[in-house]
């Protein structure tokens, strides 16, 4: 097996250009488990941990620039107050050590229906920077995962950055799995409410072949706001309203019985986390301050 380790950016695409078989591994979260249980050997490992333009975040044209090799303790320590979502979800990521090894960009190129990032990357309508010698292209998150464990990725491609708006609105992010702590997603949940556009960002993880959107839930929702005016007014949210919100992010997913639970149940645990999450994302859009914070 080939060992490459780049220390540039420039570097690391002409390793991968020359050599497009090679895995790259940064924090190692899930690539070392596949290699210590030999359920993966690939001809070559690309290390990218030299290679700091991937280990930097930065305000970039309204975004936020999320560097492919920031872990998930830097998104909780330094970036909770402008992308909520997503550090809530880090918050659940496996233990501190591994927090503090993994990143987002890995968990994307993972690209596992549980991966605990997406359903937060999706509410937050992300967008993902990838990069070859031949030039860098954006992809919508949406539009990233391509089946299980599958991404949009051609073979001489890294992952350079994430695209994120910061939030304008409160966000959630809820999980459920088969202990409290350092568990795969049995399935997952991701909200942010978008006040400026008047608009809900949803995304569902661990609950169908991909990590998805449930557009359905969110065009109700979003026009059901508009309509009695609730955006504006900041009224209590009608319970009648947040189970049928619930029922509709339900029906957007198409889970499997496996190991972790069944089908069923991923069903009925999707529809009371999106009730949930909608529940408390609209008690802190009541008490936030008037451009959506709290």
């Amino acid at each position: 097996m080939k060992f490459l380790q780049p220390t540039t950016l420039d570097e690391a695409l002409a390793a991968k250009a020359e050599h497009p078989h090679a895995l790259p591994i940064a924090g190692g979260t899930d690539v070392m488990v596949e290699l210590n249980f030999d359920k993966h050997r690939p001809a070559a490992l690309l290390d990218l941990n030299r290679v700091d333009e991937l280990a930097q975040w930065a305000p970039e044209d309204g975004h936020i620039r999320l560097g492919a090799g920031v872990s998930y303790t830097r998104v909780i320590d330094e970036l909770a107050d402008r992308l909520p979502g997503l550090a809530m979800a880090a918050r659940t990521v496996g233990s501190p050590q591994i927090r503090n090894r993994g990143t987002v960009g890995g968990n994307l190129g993972a690209a596992s229906p549980a991966g605990d990032s997406h359903p937060a990357l999706l509410a937050a309508d992300a967008v993902v920077e990838v990069a070859s010698v031949r030039g860098t292209r954006q992809i919508r998150v949406t539009d990233f995962f391509t089946g299980v464990k599958r991404n949009a990725l051609d073979r001489d491609e890294l992952i350079t950055a994430i695209l994120i708006a910061p939030s304008t609105g409160p966000q959630q992010f809820c999980k459920i799995g088969t202990r409290n702590a350092m568990v795969i997603a049995v399935s997952a949940f991701g909200l942010a409410l978008h006040p400026e556009r008047r608009r809900v960002g949803t995304g569902i993880g661990s609950a169908a072949p991909t990590p998805r959107r449930a557009h359905g839930a969110e065009d109700f929702l979003s026009a059901a706001l508009d309509d009695e005016g609730l955006w504006d007014s900041r009224a209590e949210l009608p319970e009648t309203l947040a189970t049928e919100f619930g029922g509709r992010v339900r029906d957007a997913a198409s889970p499997i019985d496996d190991v972790r639970g069944s089908a069923a149940y991923r069903l009925h645990s999707l529809a009371v986390m999106a009730r949930r999450a909608l529940a408390w994302a609209w008690h802190d859009y009541r008490t936030s301050t008037s451009d959506g914070r709290a």
